[in-house]
């Protein structure tokens, strides 16, 4: 349940890597060159870090793309090849399942982000003062019950969600809340307690009902309760650079909420996709999970409700690893370029998921211009020609440009020519808006666009000037 497998561990040994099973959707799906060269990452990342087995899915297209199964789902008593049907565990990846159960009752009413947790769970330390927002954020300063990439002892006996809470959530904070960022399992178990008692319905039946059926993830296990089935892979530790043995199966009511679930990656995939097609929540509830949280100094925690905010290489990025005994996986999603890479891997502490995901993204991202810098160009060089398409702006926006003001942007602009690359440098909220600035590259010289965009993504303000 772990936050993310960032860590790279080199693993030695190689494996046969099983019969290779493919599925790809009716639309949107790769073409054959994306789907060799995410083949061959596969193969060569399974070969150098020794994993068993890695279940790939890909969104493209509006559609799940792509999905393979790659290597042996299970060594002993004889190999038996990955298969895309096949459910792997998703660890803390759940947590954006919690999340989203947290903003769905939001917005019936039934309880807000900054209701103090006391309301629904008394008893807790400073619980009238930590919110659920920072709990799902990760900043209320309850103690993390689960730190360690193994399972202790004591994880092997059943407990329950209050227990956990009762050991972990009353003793002192180990920071004042919104001060810091501090990955901390127990905040989900008390979010899953809390879903439970505003909705009035046990979390599983919730999340069936209201997720998972209406997205057709047909897979969807709950191995808090229960082992994986045997047409399933078996789960997968190291001891240094030893052979993969079979991994212990953590008690019954440790993963409640922050790591219970197990799926298909195609089910998975199809999550994803549904957070790109925003179906289950309204934008503004998306926009809430996506949205980086502040410190009470006001520093971004790159982290929303749930989910990793990132930027990789310009590209927006919401992404959360998982691991769980035996299990790792990486998630990403790239909202504004309608992608999305899913890596589940049946061996923990490595970073087999990470580094395939990562090298997954960059194939399907490859000479792909991020969505902002797109629209930034396509401004721009509208501009160059004295056009300006008026409904991708705010109305204080579009009285800034007058006809005064498009002959000027296009007699300044329009003798250098097109742009080289246009390429976004950085980002940052305030006011409400997003502030983007670009670097506008053409020989012998650079301008700077001044972007702000509105949470709806219309732009606020759209500026070019010289820069040194």
């Amino acid at each position: 349940m772990r936050a993310s497998a960032r860590r790279i561990v080199p693993v030695l040994g190689l494996f046969v890597l099983g019969a290779v099973s493919a599925a790809r959707g009716a639309a949107g799906a790769l073409d054959a060159p994306a789907r060799q060269a995410i083949d061959d990452a596969a193969k060569a990342v399974l070969a150098a870090t020794g994993a068993p087995s890695a279940s790939v899915a890909v969104v493209s297209g509006g559609a799940v793309a792509y999905v393979q199964a790659y290597g042996s789902a299970r060594l002993a008593p004889a190999l038996a090849p990955a298969a895309p049907g096949m459910r792997y565990s998703i660890g803390s990846v759940s947590k954006q399942f919690t999340s989203t159960a947290i903003l769905m009752l939001a917005e019936e009413g039934k309880l807000s982000l900054d209701d103090a947790v006391s309301k629904f769970v008394p008893g807790l330390t400073r619980g009238d003062e930590i919110t659920i927002r920072q709990i799902l954020s990760h900043t209320s300063g309850y103690q993390d019950y689960w730190p360690q990439d193994y399972v202790p002892p004591f994880m092997l006996q059943p407990t329950t969600a209050a227990e956990i809470l009762d050991r972990w959530a009353k003793k002192p904070l180990d920071f004042e809340p919104g001060t810091q960022y501090q990955y901390s399992n127990t905040g989900y178990v008390l979010a899953g307690v809390i879903v439970e008692k505003a909705s009035g319905t046990p979390l599983l039946p919730f999340l069936t009902a209201r997720i998972f059926k209406p997205l057709s993830m047909a897979s969807v296990a709950n191995i808090d309760q229960d082992r994986l089935g045997d047409t399933d892979p078996t789960g997968y530790l190291r001891y240094a650079l030893g052979p993969p043995r079979p991994a212990p199966k953590e008690g019954k009511g440790w993963l409640f909420a922050a790591g219970e679930l197990a799926m298909t990656a195609g089910d998975l995939a199809r999550w994803n996709l549904g957070m790109i097609q925003q179906k289950l929540l309204k934008p503004a509830s998306y926009r809430e999970m996506q949205r980086d949280v502040l410190l009470k100094n006001g520093l971004g925690i790159g982290y929303g409700l749930g989910i990793d905010v990132r930027r990789r290489d310009g590209h927006r990025l919401l992404e959360h690893g998982g691991e769980v005994s035996g299990f790792t996986a990486a998630n990403l999603v790239f909202p504004d370029d309608g992608v999305a890479v899913t890596v589940l891997v049946n061996q923990d502490s490595i970073d087999t998921s990470g580094a395939l995901a990562g090298k997954i993204a960059d194939i399907l991202l490859a000479g792909r211009a991020p969505a902002a810098e797109a629209r930034a160009r396509r401004i721009f060089e509208g501009l160059q020609a004295g056009k300006l398409d008026r409904s991708a702006l705010t109305p204080n926006a579009n009285s800034y440009f007058t006809a005064e003001a498009i002959a000027d942007f296009a007699s300044s602009l329009a003798p250098l020519g097109a742009p080289k690359e246009v390429k976004q440098k950085s980002s940052n909220d305030r006011g409400g808006m997003t502030f983007r600035l670009f670097d506008v590259v053409f020989p012998g010289r650079t301008l700077a666009i001044w972007e702000r965009d509105m949470p709806d993504g219309q732009i606020e303000q759209f500026q070019v000037m010289a820069t040194e």
